[in-house]
């Protein structure tokens, strides 16, 4: 059978159905779902992905992580459709040190699995999702419920969607410095999509969520965070084609604020390339950049191995709440095999460093970071 062709100006399409325009933004959804918001998927999916990722710094081999995943998709009819995913990572290695100075790792290895499943029920010019999520490993569970919704105007080109969560975690390290300790978080997301022009779509949303229970890491010496943390996030997504080249560009800005004191901005851009009636080529970078919470503390500057702690005060030696910025450089391929068959390869590479920040004060001693992580997938729709 032909392979199915990859439509060269797939913006044409977002005129009248702004609901599939917002499929094709990155991030908005974690796997594939039906073309409208009023009708329910014609064909079941199954895909398969795996994934290798690995970090490190200056003269160290750290974190390891092989992470195979399922996610299925099946219609119920015309109004229903059921989606699930499971993951199982298998994680090893030490943990990433935060100053350059001092090792601080220690040994990893651990198995985690986790899996998810919604009901989506299709209406009209609306859809409305409910699921439930769970992630075990031998020190902390997780568990999640999640309602979703998107209501289409008439005219099918601006679409609205609202989403709330609840998850209970409990956490029970082998070090013995906690016992039967709990998190819980609450949080919500509102936005509107609306196509602009048959090449240019935008997407504008809010979150919030707050936290509340044990919220320090175990593992990391002299780490003592607040028992409750809020946050909130906004983001912009615009998406242009450009007809000339044949291509998408996606583009987006995101920035979150907390009660750590943390402010981050994140940007981001993707060129999405059809080369042929099969092959579609999407290069990105992402640029990120924060500030430190108020309660990390710097290495300091005399070198010796553990700064001067404040009295009775909150802190932290966390390398992830410091003032830092990072840029990331990824390729994917997608290969259309045939109607029925498709596959793709993506590959990133990360780099983090104290001098990359744009807000903030950084940490000289800082360890630089860095990863690299490749993705192979195949999917099946019948």
């Amino acid at each position: 059978m032909p392979a199915a062709p990859v439509n060269p100006n797939p913006a044409s399409d977002w005129c009248g159905s702004v609901v599939l325009a917002a499929l094709s933004l990155p991030g908005l959804l974690a796997a594939p779902l039906p073309a409208a918001a009023d009708s329910a998927p014609e064909h079941a999916l199954l895909q398969f992905k795996t994934e290798h990722y690995q970090d490190s710094q200056p003269g160290f081999q750290r974190i390891r992580v092989e992470e195979p995943a399922l996610y299925g998709l099946l219609p119920l009819g015309e109004h229903l459709s059921l989606s699930g995913s499971a993951v199982y990572d298998v994680v090893s290695g030490a943990s990433p040190r935060s100053y350059s100075s001092t090792s601080g790792a220690s040994r990893v290895h651990e198995k985690r699995f986790s899996g998810d499943a919604e009901l989506t029920w299709y209406a009209d010019r609306s859809s409305y999702g409910l699921s439930a999520a769970h992630s075990q490993e031998h020190d902390y569970i997780s568990n999640s419920v999640s309602g979703d919704a998107v209501f289409a105007t008439d005219d099918n080109n601006t679409a609205f969607n609202v989403g709330l969560s609840a998850s209970r975690d409990s956490i029970n390290p082998t070090n013995d410095i906690v016992d039967n300790e709990h998190r819980t978080t609450y949080a919500g997301i509102a936005g509107v999509t609306r196509a602009l022009s048959a090449n240019d779509l935008l997407q504008v949303q809010a979150g919030y969520s707050t936290s509340h229970g044990y919220l320090s890491d175990p593992y990391k010496l002299f780490d003592n965070r607040p028992r409750k943390r809020n946050s909130g996030t906004g983001s912009l997504r615009w998406n242009h084609h450009l007809g000339s080249f044949g291509a998408t560009l996606r583009s987006s800005y995101r920035v979150f604020h907390d009660t750590y004191g943390i402010w981050s901005h994140t940007a981001e851009l993707q060129w999405v390339q059809p080369v042929s009636l099969r092959w579609v080529l999407t290069p990105g970078l992402r640029y990120y950049t924060q500030s430190a919470a108020r309660f990390y503390v710097d290495p300091p500057a005399d070198g010796s191995p553990f700064p001067q702690l404040p009295d009775g005060a909150f802190s932290s030696l966390d390398h992830r709440l410091s003032a830092f910025g990072a840029f990331a450089l990824s390729q994917k391929a997608e290969w259309h095999l045939s109607e029925h068959w498709s596959t793709d390869l993506r590959a990133e590479y990360y780099q983090a460093r104290s001098s990359f920040r744009f807000v903030g004060q950084g940490s000289p001693g800082l360890a630089n970071f860095q990863y690299y992580q490749v993705q192979f997938g195949i999917s099946y729709r019948f």
